[in-house]
This record gives C-alpha cells, sequence and structure tokens, in this order.
C-alpha cells in the first residue's frame, strides 16, 4: 500500500534555497555514553577557558555561496525588516532524528544549521558564539535518548536554558522535556512508551502553532517518540501549557492516515493576546486536562518554547509549518528589540575560522575532511581535475595499496579503460543466470567468484546480476581484521593484507582503518564516462565483496565488545565480469584494463562459452554440487542463546525503552551447525532456488576458507550515477500463508499492524536522517511508506527512502552516514548499538553488515545482510534478530526471530 505523503515530509523546495549545498557541521569529537544497569560511562570533551575565546567559526560550515557575502552585514530586510536568513545553532543530543531538523532547518531559514553535539563545546564556547560574535539569531534543541534528570544524556542543554534568556530556542522531545526540568518540573515515565505512533493534538493557538488547526478530528496529527514526559501538576508558574492530546490512546500510523493534513482553520478562531510574539486564547486553562499527555510548553517570559512530540518525523502533518512559525518568532522577537541592538548583530562566518577541537577530526565529518599534508591535497586537486599525480607523489598519497607495493594493482594514480560487449537477448536462450555462472565460473569449486544475484525479479524488485572471479590483471583480494576490536581503549585501525593475481600477499597495518583507505584507493581511479555510455546499470568493475557489522567502529561507534572470527572487511577488485540485464534478458560482458592494454582474451573467451552454451542442456545436480564429505553428523542447528536466555534479553530491551535510553532495539543472535566440508556453490543454487531474493548474493574468499550464501530482500543504500542516494530498510516480517486465501490475510494482518507500522516509521526517520547527513537540503524524500512485498516464504514491510547527494561529499561518506543500517541497530542508532553489545554474546560478524560492490565510478550498491548463511571453516551459521519496541511481546518476538531462519537453515538440512 501506499501513502501519500503530508506537507511536513522534505519533499517540497523552497525557491530561495533551490540548489543549495548543505554542509554537515557536526565534528566527531566524541566519546558515545553508555548506560547498563544504571552505569554512565561518558567522556566530555573540554576546552579550557583560556582558549576558549580564541576559538572561533570554521568557514566551512557557511555554504560556498554565502561565503564572504554577509559578513559583517546588516542583516535586516531594509523594507520589510524580516532576517534575509535565520542562523540556527542545532544542539545534538545524540539522537538519530537530529539531520531530519537539519534538512527542515536548512529549506526553512535559507542556511543549514550549525550542529554541535550535546557536550562538544564549554559554556565559554557557546557564551563567545552567541554573545561576543552574535553568530546566532535561534537555538533547537534536539531529541536524544536518556532524561534530562542525566547530566550525561543533555550536557550542555539545561545551562543554555537558564542562561540564554534572550535568546530564542525550540526544544524537541528530550529538549522539551529539558526545558520543564530546567525550571523545576518534574520529568516522570509516561504511562506507557509511544514511540511511532500518531496523537491528535489540541494547542492554545500561540505563534508556534499559528495557522495549523488543533483538536480531534482537525488533520493536526503528530508522531511520538518517548518514554518519558513533563508531568503538567507539576509545571511552575513560569511554564505555560500550549498543546496536549485530545485523548489518552496513541494510534497507529494507518488508522490515522484518512486526511491529507491539511485545513482551513486556523489561529485566526482564537482571540488572542501577544506575548513573546506568541498568542493566547483569552480565558485560556493553564492546566491540562487529567488523562491528556502535555505535548507542548512555552515561558512566560522568555522566547522559550517545547515540543515532547516529532515535527520533523515524515508522518507528522504541519511539522514544517511548525519550523517556520519559529523562524517567524525569531524575526519578531528581534525586531522588537532596540534598533542598536539588532544592528550590532553580526554575521560572522568569516574566513580563517576554526571550530573547537576539529583539528585532525573533520576528516571524518562528510564533506569536511582535513587533508593531513601535501600529498593528500595533491590527490584531492588530481582528483578534481581529473588528472593524475606526479609521479614522485603517487606512493606516499595513495592508503594501503602504496603501502604494499603489489605487482600488478592499481597503485598510484590509474587510468582505466573499459571494454564491453552486448548480447540481445542471450540469458534465457542459454538457461539463465544459473547456467551462465556454472559455466563460465563454477569450475574447481568456484573458487574466490561472486555473484551479486537478482534471483527475484518479478515485480521489477531488481534488474540486473553481476558475476566474475578471478582473471584479470588488476584483479586481487583485500582482506582487513580489526585491531584490538575487544579492548575498550582501542582507536581502530586494523591490519590489511592484499593478494594479486600470481598469488603474492603482502600485510600491512592501516591506521586510519579500512573505509578511508578505499576512500584514497577510489580518488585515484580516472577514467573516461563515455567508455559506460549505453549501459543500464552503475557497476563497471571495481570493489565487491562485503562490509562486517563490527566496521560500525569507523561510522561512529567507540567500540566493539566482540570480535569477529571472520575477516571485518573481504573484498575482491573485479577487472573481468559478466551483467545479465533481467528485463531484457540481455548479457552483457565487460573488462577493465589499465590505459594502455589493448588484448581482450578475456572478452573473447567469456564470447565463446556463452555461445557454446545450449539452453535446452539439463544439468543434473550432482554434476555440479559434490554430496558433503562430513566428518559430523546431520544434526540440528545450535543457538547461541536458549529461547530463555533471549527473552530476558527481549525484557532487558523493554525495560531500556521504558527508561527511555532507546525506541528501538534490534535485538539478534546466532545459530551454528557443523557441517564440514561441502560444495557451498550447490548450496548456494539450492537456497537461491527455495528462496529467491532480489539482493542475494555469492562470495567465494576460498583463502580464507570463507563462503557466504545470501537470500537477502533488502537493500541498505545504493548511490547511482546521478548522485541519487536511496535506501529501502525492511521492517515487519510475516510467515506466507498455505492457502490463497490464508496468504492474503496475512498480508493484510501485517499490513494493519500497530505494532510493524511503529516499527517501520522510526527506521524511515532514521535513514531520513542518515540519508539528510550527506544530502541537499530538501531532497530526501520517502517516495514509499510502509508497502507490503511478498517473498517465497514471507511477507515484509518495505519503505523507501531517497535524496540527492552532496557535491562536497563521496561514497564513502555516505556510507559512513548510513552504516550499519537502521533497521538491524534500532533507534536511537548509537545508543542502541551499545546497548545491544552489551546485550548480545558474541560477534554478529558478516551478518548485519553489508554485501555489494563499489564501482571504480565512486557509484554503489549495498545490501542488508540477513537471510543468510555463513560457511567458515566447516561451520555453517545464520544470524537473525527482530525490532523491540515498546509494543513488542517477547514470546511473538522470539518466534519471529525463528521465522527468519527458517530459510537458510531448511536450506542447510536439505542440502547436507
Amino acid at each position: 500500500m501506499n501513502f501519500s505523503l503530508c506537507s511536513s515530509s522534505s519533499e517540497l523546495r523552497c525557491p530561495y534555497v533551490e540548489g543549495l549545498r548543505g554542509t554537515d557541521t557536526h565534528v566527531m569529537a566524541f566519546k558515545p555514553s553508555l548506560r547498563v544497569d544504571n552505569a554512565i560511562k561518558k567522556d566530555i570533551v573540554q576546552v579550557s577557558s583560556q582558549d576558549a575565546g580564541k576559538l572561533i567559526m570554521s568557514s566551512n560550515l557557511m555554504p560556498r555561496q554565502f561565503k564572504g557575502s554577509y559578513v559583517g552585514k546588516k542583516q535586516l530586510d531594509e523594507h520589510g525588516q524580516k532576517l534575509e536568513i535565520v542562523r540556527t545553532l542545532l544542539i545534538d543530543n545524540y539522537d538519530s532524528y537530529t539531520y531530519n531538523i537539519y534538512q527542515e532547518l536548512s529549506i526553512i531559514n535559507g542556511l543549514p544549521p550549525v550542529v554541535v553535539r550535546n557536550d562538544e563545546w564549554t559554556w565559554e564556547d557557546f557564551y563567545h558564539y552567541l554573545y561576543e560574535e552574535n553568530a546566532f539569531d535561534n537555538i533547537v534543541i534536539s531529541p536524544g535518548p536518556g532524561s534530562p534528570t542525566h547530566p550525561a544524556d543533555i550536557g550542555i542543554c539545561l545551562r543554555l536554558l537558564l542562561e540564554c534568556q534572550d535568546i530564542p530556542i525550540l526544544g524537541v522531545c528530550l529538549g522539551h522535556q529539558a526545558l520543564g526540568y530546567v525550571h523545576g518540573a518534574k520529568v516522570i515515565h509516561a504511562s506507557e512508551p509511544i514511540h511511532g505512533r500518531l496523537s491528535e493534538i489540541e494547542h492554545n493557538g500561540c505563534g508556534l502553532f499559528h495557522e495549523i488547526p488543533s483538536g480531534q478530528d482537525s488533520g493536526f496529527k503528530v508522531v511520538r517518540y518517548h518514554s518519558l514526559v513533563i508531568d503538567a501538576e507539576s509545571l511552575p508558574k513560569e511554564l505555560i501549557p500550549i498543546a496536549w492530546t485530545t485523548s489518552t490512546d496513541a494510534l497507529s500510523f494507518h488508522k490515522t492516515w484518512n486526511s491529507d493534513g491539511t485545513s482551513d482553520a486556523s489561529a485566526d478562531s482564537f482571540s488572542t493576546n501577544q506575548e513573546n510574539g506568541s498568542s493566547r486564547p483569552l480565558g485560556y486553562s493553564d492546566r491540562v486536562q487529567k488523562g491528556k499527555v502535555l505535548m507542548g510548553i512555552m515561558h512566560s517570559t522568555r522566547p522559550h518554547y517545547g515540543l515532547q512530540f516529532h515535527p520533523e518525523s515524515v508522518a507528522t502533518c504541519h511539522g514544517r509549518k511548525i519550523f517556520k512559525n519559529f523562524r517567524e518568532i525569531t524575526e519578531k522577537y528581534w525586531q522588537r528589540l532596540k534598533p542598536s541592538f539588532s544592528k550590532h548583530r553580526r554575521f560572522q562566518y568569516a574566513a580563517h575560522m576554526k571550530v573547537p577541537h576539529a583539528y585532525g577530526l573533520l576528516r571524518e565529518v562528510p564533506g569536511h575532511r582535513q587533508l593531513n599534508n601535501t600529498n593528500d591535497q595533491l590527490c584531492e586537486e588530481a582528483y578534481r581535475s581529473g588528472q593524475s599525480l606526479p609521479n614522485g607523489d603517487r606512493r606516499r598519497s595513495f592508503g594501503f595499496f602504496d603501502m604494499l607495493n603489489v605487482p600488478h594493482s592499481s597503485i598510484g594514480a590509474k587510468y582505466l579503460k573499459l571494454k564491453w560487449r552486448k548480447f540481445d537477448h542471450l540469458a534465457g536462450q542459454v538457461g539463465g543466470a544459473r547456467n551462465i555462472f556454472i559455466e563460465l565460473f563454477g569450475h574447481h569449486k568456484a573458487e574466490n567468484t561472486f555473484w551479486l544475484d537478482s534471483s527475484s525479479t518479478e515485480k521489477r524488485r531488481a534488474r540486473f546480476s553481476f558475476m566474475g572471479g578471478k582473471g584479470g590483471s588488476l584483479w586481487k583480494q583485500v582482506t582487513f581484521r580489526l585491531s584490538n576490536e575487544s579492548d575498550i581503549t582501542s582507536k581502530g585501525g586494523g591490519y590489511v593484507s592484499v593478494e594479486d593475481g600470481q598469488g603474492s600477499t603482502i600485510k600491512t597495518f592501516l591506521e586510519d582503518g579500512f573505509l578511508d583507505s578505499l576512500r584514497k584507493e577510489l580518488l585515484m581511479f580516472h577514467y573516461d564516462e563515455k567508455d559506460y555510455e549505453g549501459l543500464p546499470f552503475d557497476f563497471y568493475g571495481g570493489y565487491i565483496g562485503y562490509i562486517g557489522y563490527n566496521l560500525k567502529v569507523e561510522c561512529g561507534v567507540a567500540s566493539n565488545r566482540h570480535k569477529s572470527r571472520m575477516p571485518d572487511a573481504c573484498f575482491f577488485f573485479a577487472d573481468n565480469l559478466l551483467v545479465i540485464d533481467h528485463y531484457n534478458n540481455d548479457v552483457y560482458i565487460m573488462s577493465l584494463q589499465e590505459e594502455f592494454t589493448t588484448t581482450t582474451p578475456w572478452l573473447d573467451t567469456a564470447e565463446q562459452k556463452l555461445f557454446a552454451l545450449e539452453a535446452s542442456v539439463k544439468r543434473d545436480r550432482e554434476e555440479h554440487t559434490l554430496h558433503a564429505i562430513r566428518s559430523f553428523p546431520a544434526n540440528g542447528f545450535l543457538a547461541d542463546r536458549s529461547r530463555e536466555d533471549y527473552i530476558k534479553d527481549i525484557e532487558k530491551c523493554l525495560q531500556y525503552i521504558k527508561d527511555g535510553e532507546s525506541y528501538e532495539l534490534c535485538l539478534t543472535t546466532q545459530i551454528r551447525k557443523k557441517i564440514g566440508e561441502i560444495d557451498t556453490l550447490g548450496l548456494y543454487l539450492h537456497l537461491r532456488e527455495k528462496n529467491p531474493a532480489p539482493y542475494a548474493a555469492w562470495l567465494n574468499f576460498s583463502g580464507e576458507n570463507l563462503s557466504i550464501c545470501c537470500s537477502s530482500p533488502e537493500r541498505f543504500l545504493r548511490l547511482d550515477r546521478n548522485g541519487i542516494l536511496e535506501a529501502k530498510p525492511i521492517k515487519g516480517t510475516m510467515a506466507r500463508g498455505t492457502t490463497k486465501e490464508e496468504d492474503e490475510r496475512f498480508k493484510l494482518q501485517l499490513q494493519c499492524s500497530e505494532k510493524d507500522q511503529a516499527e517501520n516509521l522510526m527506521i524511515v526517520d532514521l535513514l531520513r536522517n542518515d540519508l539528510g547527513r550527506v544530502c541537499d537540503p530538501g531532497s530526501v524524500h520517502v517516495p514509499h511508506l510502509m508497502d507490503v512485498e511478498s517473498y517465497a516464504t514471507v511477507h515484509t514491510m518495505v519503505s523507501t527512502i531517497r535524496g540527492k547527494k552532496r557535491a562536497d561529499v563521496d561514497a564513502i561518506d555516505c556510507v559512513r552516514a548510513a552504516f550499519p543500517g537502521g533497521s538491524m541497530t534500532g533507534a536511537p542508532k548509537l545508543r542502541s548499538m551499545e546497548l545491544l553489545d552489551s546485550l548480545e554474546s558474541c560477534s554478529r560478524g558478516i551478518y548485519s553488515g553489508s554485501i555489494g560492490f563499489f564501482s571504480y565510478n565512486h557509484t554503489f550498491d549495498l545490501n542488508i545482510v540477513i537471510r543468510t548463511i555463513v560457511v567458515h571453516e566447516g561451520e555453517a551459521s545464520i544470524g537473525a534478530g527482530g525490532a523491540i519496541i515498546a509494543l513488542s511481546n517477547p514470546e511473538n518476538e522470539y518466534d519471529e526471530m525463528v521465522l527468519k531462519t527458517s530459510a537458510p537453515a531448511k536450506a542447510v538440512m536439505e542440502f547436507t
């Protein structure tokens, strides 16, 4: 089912920011918190007060079209006396929805806000920017995990609310609770946690809700993510309630989406008094009716507001209007001040400024990498200009490949040449993808081969399959293992080994980790776009393999509790590959070579093999599969966690959710079975027959004794050649029925499930946030929300999120902004991953990571590793789990986890 989204979503554009390149000012100078069993561990980054006055803001926080043009100029428009742009300081409380607010404010304000973590600056820093530099017009305090009563959760926000009496402030969720708490209100547990569910809202018609309808059936429905609330009875006299729920019950998304979110009602119907740029009705009662939940407050004398609900959610109606109203409140507030004061509020985004603690950390921020030396600068300039580096600079600036000096690898800047041939409608004539793979790559146990397999192509879910193996002059295998993962003090980095086509292997240590080195490698490739003109797909050669879940430590997480027995990342550099277009049955063969190579032996050989195939040839499975040579009995799988232990972990998750530590926790476990030596390609062929999937994959890293048989239905993230990012998270799973009538009933049951809708909505908002960190303001949108898709064994609820990548970020920035996929973690992501690490008993390894490609032209497509059999050193393992939310039933969650293992586990049992 498709839903049309109300106007609060980010699909609208504002004329005066069309084409605006937002900047991600969020500097990762932090050590995330972890509260387990009420123990808080958090280090707050500080700067000495002596240095604070010297710290001024970075010019890279300002979009380049604004740089310099407003410095030192009066901001007020001469005629309307309105601010040309509004400069917001956005405080991030380690939340996973902050960049949804960032996207909204970027459009509404005409300028992206500056994002600062709540422990990133000292009070002296804030005072300097707010009062000495007059650098901001208002402040927005984000949602976040935890409680304002815990200093580690709220950071500097309480002091800002106390001290910044003369600056407009809007607090959302945790920020709203902080506004109440700092003035003496009590923050208590709600009667029930509400996450990803909606409520209808009444309000008092104040300026924050100007022209927004109010009350039951008005069309004003909002999304709530909270376990704690402000006790309305404890509100001090200086805090005024401005919004509350119309009833005690929250609503599911499906039940409420009968309105288009618009209404002719407006605040004009109220008789109002003006106060602080706001309005409130005459005769208004300062008490919230019993049983209703306080949803908004304002300060009686300060321009401070709080909202318990999330105006930035994709399903909140009139959310954008609320942010617009806050901008207008800000404008009116500064207009009413003495002219002499307004005149001196300067716009200070001058050159040569710098953010505190940013030196040496900007490389971690998408679009703001700090180049460490001249060689890196040369690399960056060479990439932008399309020129090769001077020979003397190639090795020093290359990353792990230059250090290894591997023969026949792409050392230094390489100009690549792509050659390809197309065979119309050939795939069907030769027996399809299975026959093609077996004939071209299935010999010798399919050693060192790959197959990104769109084995489920109905309803145009996926179109292309990519396959290949060892062979070309540029081929290599890159294997990466994190170092000291189990050590809480580990600062990252790890060991990489690179094997070339001749079998020579060199190992070294990567101090900056795998993803940074992969970025440097991709930056060294130079190519002519004309080489792939006419090709309908986005992979033309490059890296193909997997990123394990533990690489989350390269994406913002402080540490891994559990060490993986398998490599944390493993990739082939694929220079020869075959592509099948399943829509048209076309076959493409491609060879990627260095610039001056003229011969194409692999293309000739592949063409001969393709035409030697006959569609009528029936291949007995016995010809292609070696029966298991087993040292172990074919007994069932053993689970890492018993049913009782798993259910206890679910109950712990529910307690964390009740305490406000998380909205959703994706708890997982693994089942294992010793299978000895078997033909793993045969196992994969059996799995794809029984459980076809659009993002399936086969990877065989023979030297690691590692084979991956993946039947994933879920895309993590794709970046195409037009710069469009797409995520397709799955949340909500139900078994297929045994009859057509039962199957339709189960499908409808999933579609109408309040719990599954809440799960899905939370992850959609999380992915909007992740894409919002690296996409143009206004471009992130949700074309499909909560569609139900049916596969061989299950129905699933799937949403699609898209956005336009900013010009100043690259492919690796995009992956780091969103990895691991939110559907496998929960929200808020950082806190949720920390909690899950404390609960789960082993590393997830490859499970929950991503399989896919990074093309040499900087496109990529990655799946979520679920429904997957990992065969490593004679053992098969299958990971599974589910999202735990406040509505979860522990017994049902356990049953859903088992359901997700059934198809791959059954395939193993049948094959062995």
